[in-house]
């Protein structure tokens, strides 16, 4: 394989783009990119005072974005090395996606977000560093639907395409819709896990032979499970910060204790709906390396609000029951009637949970008591705020040194109707934007695999690889069962996995 002609011709094709790409970047950068002054660069202006290095958004955020950098590059490559096959790959094309998508969404989400001032340059702070991780982490769960069936240079284009749609969604649902979202669970999980099933469909093997000859390769071994279960670990641990860090003050307080109960109770309940569902009452692996984190998403979007530690603990639990169950029942369901074969399960813990997280900020908001926010109601919910400056509400803030902008002068039920208009938009633009985007990667200029069991997850097509290391993992999850089960061990098939 490596010393194939075509194999050769492919690589320096990947290359030429890839430098080609990474030149544009830089030109885009020259052309419409600086530093905001007052935080990443000095004030020309010298009769204004020296700015306040502690409100500085770099002393306030670096903390938690660097948590969020690690969750990005760590946490979510680490979650997919669970195919015995497919490690090298899991890792390293999750660190090339990230690379890339880190400077096309600082361009993409600049552009987008300039309100009309198209002649003023986008200016750079901590806080678009931490967007477009937060970009990023909606293509690498796009990526898990796919994993191991796309080629790299199809995975750019994915990614290229995937950030302009996200963007466009994002821009939909928080400046026109003003859908409130602090931790993505409809912009980014939903977005990200809808976009990837619509994508894998359309990607759908033509030649289902090919599928059920590559099933064993799917599964994993002892040690890839372990290193799995590290980016289960590290996502964990992080996913506060992950929620938390677009806020600020108590907002942000909030985000933190909601998610860590909400992650804390799914976790406790994933071993015992695993247990339940399983035959022979044993743990399953794959329900815990990711049910165990659907908590973290389905309590994104009302992270941020008032739903006391116990609803917070609420939302986990059921996150936990439709994860398992997504990953148990609904997974198989799809692939067999459906023909969606999502390598990752990202439906379950992505799609459902963050559909779970949007309906929670519906019930939420719509049964929100105003007088708990006290002063802070309008930074949580800026389009209730009155819709005139003489509002005696507004006026009185303002004397009290808050900065609040008119608003729309929504009701709570009107600002729940939103989010619920926000998080249909959202599943919509994604399948329809996913469906798009695997027509165009579909063509054989961005070098599809090859439709036989040569030409899925495996390393090999993108690596060089060790020949007698790659023997070693041959025993897949799926033959392991079998072994220990007997005639009543799952297809290998319906093994379903991560992220």
């Amino acid at each position: 394989m490596a010393n194939d002609p075509a194999t050769a011709l492919e690589g320096k094709r990947f290359a030429v783009l890839v430098l080609l790409l990474q030149a544009l970047i830089i030109l885009l950068f020259g052309l419409f990119v600086e530093y905001s002054p007052g935080e990443a660069r000095p004030l020309s202006n010298l009769s204004l005072p020296a700015p306040n290095t502690l409100m500085n958004s770099l002393e306030r955020t670096y903390p938690m974005f660097m948590d969020v950098h690690g969750m990005m590059f760590i946490g979510f490559g680490f979650l997919m090395a669970f195919l015995a096959k497919y490690g090298y790959s899991s890792v390293g094309l999750n660190f090339l996606l990230g690379a890339f998508v880190l400077q096309w969404a600082t361009l993409v989400l600049g552009f987008y977000h300039k309100d009309g001032d198209y002649d003023s340059r986008i200016q750079l702070t901590i806080g678009n560093l931490l967007t477009a991780d937060f970009a990023a982490a909606a293509v690498m769960i796009t990526f898990g639907a796919v994993l191991g069936k796309v080629s790299a240079l199809q995975l750019l284009a994915i990614a290229f395409f995937e950030i302009i749609i996200f963007g466009a969604n994002e821009l939909v649902g928080v400046t026109y819709l003003k859908a409130q979202d602090i931790g993505g669970s409809m912009f980014v999980h939903t977005f990200g896990a809808y976009f990837g099933i619509a994508l894998a469909r359309v990607l759908a093997n033509k030649t289902r032979q090919a599928r059920h000859s590559v099933a064993s390769k799917e599964g994993a071994i002892y040690h890839s499970d372990l290193f799995a279960m590290i980016g289960t670990i590290i996502l964990w641990l992080y996913w506060p910060s992950f929620n938390a860090s677009p806020g600020d003050g108590d907002q942000r307080h909030r985000a933190v204790i909601n998610t860590y109960y909400s992650l804390s109770a799914c976790a406790f309940t994933t071993f015992a709906i695993s247990s339940l569902f399983s035959k022979d009452g044993r743990f399953d692996m794959v329900h815990i390396q990711n049910a165990t984190l659907a908590g973290g998403v389905a309590v994104g979007t009302s992270a941020d609000l008032i739903i006391e530690p116990w609803g917070a603990a609420l939302v986990g639990c059921v996150a936990a029951v439709v994860s398992v169950g997504g990953y148990t029942y609904l997974q198989p369901y799809l692939q067999v009637n459906w023909h969606i074969h999502d390598t990752c399960g990202v439906h379950n813990l992505h799609g459902l949970p963050g559909i779970i997280g949007g309906l929670a900020g519906v019930i939420a908001t719509a049964s929100v008591a105003l007088s708990k926010y006290g002063n802070s109601l309008y930074q949580v919910y800026p389009a209730m705020a009155p819709e005139s400056d003489t509002d005696p509400v507004l006026v009185n803030l303002r004397q009290l040194g808050y900065t609040y902008p008119t608003g729309d002068g929504r009701t709570r039920s009107t600002q729940a109707l939103f989010q619920l208009a926000a998080l249909a938009v959202t599943v919509a633009v994604a399948i329809v934007g996913g469906a798009l985007t695997g027509l165009i990667v579909r063509l054989p200029f961005f070098q599809p695999l090859p439709d036989t069991a040569d030409g899925l997850f495996e390393d090999s097509l993108h690596w060089d690889v060790n020949p007698d290391e790659m023997e070693m993992t041959k025993i897949s999850r799926s033959s392991q069962q079998d072994l220990a089960n007997g005639e009543n061990g799952r297809p290998a098939e319906d093994t379903a996995s991560n992220v």
